[in-house]
């Protein structure tokens, strides 16, 4: 008998990438030199048109989600924390320089405030090799698991570098998502490079950071830190998102910056909304507290 034949599977239809490589764009003609006639994915004017913001938006959570879903990742710890905090080591060097400086001309004001900040900055200097040793056991712990769990920061130097350096200490996988900044924020070398992004749109790079989260830690950090965390709280408290572990890494530092037991007292927040909280000293320490609270919770195993 004979055979059937074989229905190829590919589509026979020329893909968009083999169209834009095929495509001759110049004939020496008005018409081809037109911008219009560039094919309209192939043609970048275009899609930086205020007008295609919202395609852009989708291309920003698109392009990590099938990165993610490629590499079979599935469930994440966020680390968050100041870029302003690094190594003990290189901690030290600044106050080293500060308290230079301040010597040659003691009754500089600004001077004078430099050493007191950098002194700060060492004192929590320790953060960072805490952070580093929290994903160190993550990676660790949740290797042997059906679904490892991955540590993702912000991709940027500091508490975020210290979480991707962790990882990499124990030969795993981390995620780095970074942001386009006024500034220059290049990624830090320790993010797994094809795990490594960077956005223009702050609201889909925090999407990423919750939709696969199963904990988020928090260390000592400004700005971006708190923003970060109080939109977890917030989705949380309002359940836009499923309830998880939110510890802060450092009770000393949050109960100094944030009063919470104001906001109860206040009437802004309820007493019960203090229990979304959590609070570590220890890398060891936070580990369990994520542990318990998906026990506790009857909420899936790690």
């Amino acid at each position: 008998m004979a055979k059937k034949p074989q229905i190829p599977c590919s589509s026979p239809f020329p893909s968009a990438k083999q169209d834009a490589t095929n495509v001759i764009y110049d004939y020496g003609t008005p018409q081809t030199h037109s911008p219009s006639y560039r094919l309209a994915y192939d043609d970048l004017d275009f899609i930086m048109r205020d007008e295609l913001r919202p395609i852009r938006l989708q291309l920003e959570l698109l392009k990590p989600e099938l990165t993610l879903k490629e590499q079979n990742i599935q469930s994440t710890i966020v680390v968050f924390g100041s870029a302003r905090i690094p190594e003990p080591e290189t901690a030290q060097l600044e106050l080293s320089r500060a308290l230079q400086s301040l010597a040659d001309a003691p009754d500089d004001l600004n001077k004078q405030q430099a050493v007191k900040i950098a002194q700060a900055i060492v004192d929590k200097s320790h953060y960072y090799d805490h952070a580093r040793e929290l994903a160190k056991l993550v990676t660790e712990q949740t290797r042997s698991l059906e679904q490892s769990v991955f540590v993702i920061t912000g991709g940027g130097p500091g508490i975020m570098e210290a979480a991707n350096r962790g990882a990499a200490d124990v030969g795993g996988k981390s995620i780095g998502l970074n942001i386009v900044l006024p500034g220059e924020q290049k990624p830090n070398p320790y993010i797994t490079p094809e795990l490594c992004f960077q956005f223009h749109y702050f609201a889909v790079r925090k999407m990423h950071f919750l939709m696969r989260a199963v904990a988020l830690v928090a260390f000592p950090g400004g700005f971006g830190t708190l923003d970060e965390l109080f939109e977890a709280l917030t989705l949380i408290q309002t359940r836009k998102v499923r309830p998880i572990p939110v510890i802060l890494f450092g009770k000393s530092y949050w109960q100094k910056v944030i009063n919470f037991e104001v906001l109860v007292e206040e009437g802004t927040i309820t007493q019960s909304d203090l229990a979304l909280i959590q609070y570590a000293e220890t890398p060891e320490q936070a580990w369990q507290l994520i542990l318990q609270s998906y026990t506790l919770n009857g909420n899936h195993s790690l």
